[in-house]
């Protein structure tokens, strides 16, 4: 089997996917963070290609950032100065060449993630 990386973004105080959120993905080597790819997610919440492709894949330490503040901003959450959601790094390892799923369930004062199917 061969390893990718996707994400599903739902916004659950709006019950909706979560379009046109920012996304970028970092690779994680000891202290180096590289840049690899931003991304944006589309109207089902989703990317329109997986973030890292099976060409693309390589197993160990990754970081997803999410740009919620600009996505709550977007959609006219009403805004606090500063927003308690802006930016949300998620930080996770890939050991295995399987598929890994990262969703992200967001609020404007809260959020959930596991490692999804």
């Amino acid at each position: 089997m061969t390893g990718y990386l996707t994400t599903h973004v739902l916004d659950t105080a709006r019950g909706c996917p979560a379009e046109g959120l920012k996304i970028e993905l970092f690779r994680i080597k000891g202290t180096e963070r590289s840049l690899l790819k931003t991304m944006e997610t589309n109207d089902d919440g989703r990317t329109d290609s997986q973030i890292l492709p099976a060409e693309e894949f390589e197993l160990g330490e990754y970081e997803l950032v999410f740009h919620a503040g600009a996505y709550l901003d977007a959609t006219g959450t009403p805004p606090e100065e500063p927003r308690f959601l802006n930016v949300i790094p998620i930080r996770f390892g890939m050991s295995e060449a399987s598929h890994y799923h990262v969703p992200l369930l967001l609020s404007p004062f809260g959020y959930s993630t596991y490692r999804g199917s």
